[in-house]
């Protein structure tokens, strides 16, 4: 995993919520890891990582992502099975 991609699944999730992340850094980190992104209804986006499914919102009136956005896709990434914690232990 790059550097790039390091520094933000530290901050998405570290406490407290950042609200300073653009959507297409996540964008980025999620093909990075290996997960399907595709539109989905409104301004929604279906992602699939590690056979879990689930749905992010887009900002829409800015490339950042709300506080709200980031705990969504902490918890989905949590699910699965990607944290912080497993990162650094596949790193070693």
């Amino acid at each position: 995993m790059s550097h790039k991609h390091e520094a933000l699944l530290r901050t998405i999730f570290q406490d407290p919520v950042s609200g300073n992340v653009h959507w297409r850094e996540i964008e980025s980190l999620l093909h990075h890891l290996g997960a399907t992104v595709e539109p989905g209804h409104g301004a929604r986006f279906r992602i699939v990582l590690n056979r879990v499914e689930g749905f992010i919102h887009h900002p829409h009136n800015s490339s950042t992502c709300t506080k709200n956005d980031i705990k969504q896709l902490r918890e989905f990434l949590a699910h699965a099975s990607v944290s912080l914690s497993a990162y650094e232990a596949e790193k070693k």
